[in-house]
């Protein structure tokens, strides 16, 4: 009997000893594993249970209920997908697990997302420590996610042949002047504001922008932008005579200026100008006029010729070939007054008006002086003074010749630059003898004139001009039309026109 109470104490102690150490080891063990955690997290994220997250999660954050909610209701998020990655130990008591997503947006459809779920051993059990950017990685620093409403073009905008406009065409400028022009449509994108305030669109979603054929030729503006290469401060403007449709526009100008839009003396280009209203009086290509080195207006300035090359008496297409200064200050101040000129240039676009190409333009402008003595007379004629032209708008003048008539030229088939600008400017058609006249005076230019010799293609003809500016080197210019097709090169302090300006008519022509 002794013995058996003997038995039945050991078994006792044995129990309470076995039950403390138990005790013990069970207060010195960790709950759960790093997997069965960052499962569960999974789970319940999928279902939306945002209470079961918060209970996996140490220390949940205050808004951590209101940041998921928000963030699925701000979005419109319609279902969420998670792929959990392998779980990483990145330490003895931490662990993290790398994720895919996708949420749907009701608005925009899937958006996917990479994030990474972060575990640690905290009070003795495996928790998620949780940050905002476990809900994305662009919330961290209190970056936010919002859906916005953006501004999209209703229209793409295409060559006339209705194909895409390569990149570094120059004539890009233009293309984002035509696309404002019409209605923007309305579209929803998912933008994230990060710490920086900067703002980054991560998906979009706008109606399909309708194609619009625009004047522009893919092979002229082409070879545009391709004779422009390498040269600075430029533009080439080309225009279809026949209709006043721009084929091309390539603008490489510096410092804000445009070729539809900013002024500058045409130096003697406008001689073609003033060689139709000197017709007008009664001179003709085959008139006699002298050219000497230089000529003095009676009682006001001298003017001289370029190199002081004295050509004797020759015929007035001779003097317009050679750009003779002396012969047009000279026939143009004992035929005309001074406001005669500003009468005969306003046919030619130089009123001072915009041109509706459906991106804007202007044409030329003479504006009249205070004093309109002879001083001015002969400086204007000659493309100086207070007279301005747009590359624009000199090619107008050489489509002008080439067809008979002056026309608004424009970017867009004419009933949608209407829509856009208005009505173009109305037709002017010139005097069929004075423009066969001009025709015969720039095919000489070409011929034997200032442009000769300088590798233009057969066919080509055209006027050089050199204007002065004030303390700058000269600009360039060279108008011309060949097949149709007319065009103005102008070149930005580049020098004399046959130097700076005709070498890059060439390579344009030959490229087409």
């Amino acid at each position: 009997m002794r013995r058996r109470r003997l038995i039945v104490l050991l078994i006792a102690l044995l129990a309470v000893m076995g039950a403390g150490a138990f005790a013990v080891l069970a207060a010195n063990s960790t709950h759960g594993s790093p997997e069965k955690t960052a499962e569960s997290y999974f789970t319940a994220w999928r279902r939306g249970d945002v209470q079961a997250m918060s209970r996996l999660v140490f220390q949940v954050p205050d808004d951590f209920m209101a940041r998921h909610l928000s963030l699925s209701s701000s979005l419109r998020v319609d279902a969420i997908e998670l792929a959990p990655g392998t779980l990483t130990m990145t330490g003895e008591e931490s662990a993290e697990v790398p994720f895919s997503g996708r949420r749907k947006l009701r608005e925009l459809g899937w958006w996917e997302f990479q994030g990474t779920l972060r575990l640690a051993v905290r009070e003795k059990g495996w928790h998620v420590l949780w940050t905002p950017e476990t809900l994305h990685p662009l919330l961290k620093d209190n970056g936010i996610l919002e859906l916005a409403t953006v501004q999209a073009p209703s229209v793409e905008l295409v060559t006339s042949e209705g194909e895409r406009f390569p990149e570094n065409s120059y004539a890009e400028y233009y293309l984002e002047k035509l696309a404002d022009a019409y209605p923007h449509k309305k579209g929803t994108a998912l933008q994230a504001i990060l710490p920086d305030d900067s703002t980054q669109t991560l998906i979009s979603k706008v109606s399909k922008p309708k194609a619009q054929k625009t004047t522009l030729s893919r092979a002229v503006q082409a070879a545009a932008a391709r004779a422009l290469d390498g040269v600075s401060d430029a533009a080439i403007v080309a225009i279809r005579s026949s209709t006043g449709e721009i084929l091309g526009v390539a603008d490489r100008l510096e410092g804000g200026s445009k070729a539809f839009t900013s002024l500058f003396p045409p130096g003697s280009t406008f001689k073609t100008v003033v060689a139709a209203a000197l017709m007008g009086t009664g001179l003709s290509g085959s008139s006699q006029v002298e050219c000497p080195a230089t000529y003095q207006i009676p009682g006001f300035r001298s003017f001289r010729n370029a190199g002081a090359a004295d050509r004797g008496t020759i015929s007035f297409t001779e003097a317009f070939a050679h750009s003779c200064n002396t012969t047009f200050v000279e026939e143009a101040t004992t035929r005309m007054e001074p406001g005669d000129l500003i009468e005969a240039a306003a046919p030619w676009g130089f009123r001072g008006l915009r041109l509706p190409t459906g991106a804007g333009g202007a044409c030329g402008q003479i504006p009249e002086p205070e004093k309109l003595n002879l001083d001015w007379f002969g400086e204007a004629v000659i493309g100086q003074a207070s007279v301005q032209a747009t590359p624009l708008c000199m090619a107008a003048v050489a489509a002008a010749v080439e067809s008979g008539v002056w026309r608004s030229p424009r970017l867009l088939p004419a009933d949608e630059a209407a829509d856009l600008e208005g009505p173009p400017l109305r037709d002017v058609e010139l005097d069929t003898d004075v423009a066969e006249g001009l025709r015969e005076m720039m095919r000489a230019v070409v011929e034997y004139g200032t442009a000769a010799g300088a590798g233009l293609p057969e066919g080509v003809a055209g006027k050089t001009g050199t204007a002065e500016v004030d303390t700058q080197s000269e600009h360039g210019w060279f108008i011309g039309y060949r097949d149709d097709l007319a065009f103005c090169v102008f070149v930005r302090n580049g020098g004399s026109g046959r130097s700076a300006a005709v070498p890059i008519a060439a390579r344009f022509l030959q490229g087409l």
